[in-house]
């Protein structure tokens, strides 16, 4: 567990400054047992840490740091899937105690350690809420977020848990839409807890706008389009847009927070206590290596925001990034490019931004069922081979 030795410098502690929180997107029992958690948030400045299916999976199948537990657990009559809910509850909740200090010293703005519901559950509204309630539970801390996919299914689950006083954070956002009704569902959810009389000053969330996916979808078409067309403007509009869907998107999300939270509907709990709901970058590691290795940190800084990083992007930012307001602003002396031109632009090419949201809310819905399902497979193996030792 960390102590609160936090005296973070450089380029992830400066951040703060632009009033954006950086947050781990990792989580593993190596991370927390070799000491480099507790060196992430006293000495570099991280201030939480997210998790998801596939980070566990990667976690719990690519060692041997959880197969004494697996084979106790299973000894004790647990199920694959329980035994799976059992492990991750136990690293969310050391991982919680280690970011304790930073929600307490931040007013309880940061610290918080993010616990997936089941992604089996996505399209399971009543499902998705009672296994909210029972993670919440089991975790039992008050720095965790509970991560709601913000598909249809996964909107009035979110406002059903903030009303009972549970804080999200709403994951697998793609398109502005989808990020508007899920700032509703958090205010709407506020109203009502704050109705029954409860202080809404206690609930935080965070709604997870994913990036770099955009990017990689869209870059497929764009160079499908520069390759393929026989129209030389075609070719040179395609090749200009690279790599510009990603940021344009998230910083029209950002326009739309900054709309919600200050409406009528959001005053009257801000009055009354009430945080916004921050948005957050997620999927913030590059993945072209034609672009930037911070390019998802270095153009997305502003206040009232979180971005949530793999570890080489953390170390890449540490190491070289460049830290200035740049989600609305100026940057480099440059005027900011137009995001609505830019998706414009995408659509002047016949590209559908909407297909594209589409299809990226159904495959990572997909790629955290296969995650968790590949983890059950793996660990009712582990169970089997231990059995027959």
């Amino acid at each position: 567990m960390s102590s609160l030795k936090f005296a973070p410098t450089g380029r992830v502690a400066d951040l703060l400054r632009e009033g954006q929180s950086l947050w781990l997107d990792s989580i593993s029992r190596h991370l927390m047992d070799s000491g480099e958690l507790d060196r992430l948030i006293n000495e570099t400045g991280v201030r939480g840490i997210t998790s998801n299916p596939t980070i566990f999976e990667k976690a719990i199948n690519g060692s041997s740091d959880y197969d004494a537990d697996i084979v106790s657990l299973s000894a004790q009559g647990l199920s694959a899937s329980e035994i799976i809910r059992t492990l991750m509850v136990r690293d969310v909740q050391r991982a919680c105690d280690f970011f304790r200090p930073v929600y307490d010293s931040s007013k309880t703005l940061d610290g918080f350690v993010s616990i997936e519901v089941n992604p089996l559950l996505a399209h399971e509204t009543e499902a998705s809420i009672s296994e909210a309630r029972t993670l919440h539970r089991m975790v039992d801390r008050p720095n965790l977020l509970i991560k709601i996919p913000g598909t249809p299914e996964g909107i009035p689950a979110i406002r059903q848990l903030i009303s009972e006083g549970i804080s999200v954070n709403v994951t697998l956002l793609f398109s502005p839409e989808a990020y508007r009704q899920s700032a509703q569902a958090y205010i709407d959810g506020l109203t009502a807890y704050h109705a029954a009389g409860k202080d809404p000053s206690r609930i935080r969330s965070v709604a997870s706008l994913f990036i770099s996916r955009l990017d990689t979808l869209i870059d497929k078409k764009l160079d499908a389009l520069s390759g393929g067309s026989s129209d030389p403007s075609v070719s040179k509009k395609a090749k200009e847009l690279r790599g510009k869907a990603g940021i344009a998107n998230t910083r029209i999300v950002y326009e739309l927070f900054g709309s919600l939270f200050s409406s009528s509907d959001f005053k009257a709990l801000a009055k009354a206590g009430a945080a916004v709901q921050r948005p957050l970058w997620a999927s913030t590691g590059t993945k072209d290596p034609a672009y930037s290795d911070t390019l998802y940190v270095d153009n997305l800084i502003g206040p009232d925001t979180v971005n949530t990083v793999p570890l080489e992007t953390l170390r890449a930012f540490a190491d070289h990034g460049t830290v200035a307001r740049t989600i609305d602003r100026f940057t480099k002396g440059a005027p900011l490019e137009d995001p609505h031109r830019i998706l414009d632009a995408l659509a002047s090419l016949g590209i559908s931004l909407e297909a594209a949201y589409n299809q990226l809310i159904t495959e990572g819905v997909q790629s955290f069922n296969k995650s968790f399902e590949s983890l059950i497979e793996s660990t009712e193996r582990k169970i089997a081979s231990k059995k027959g030792a």
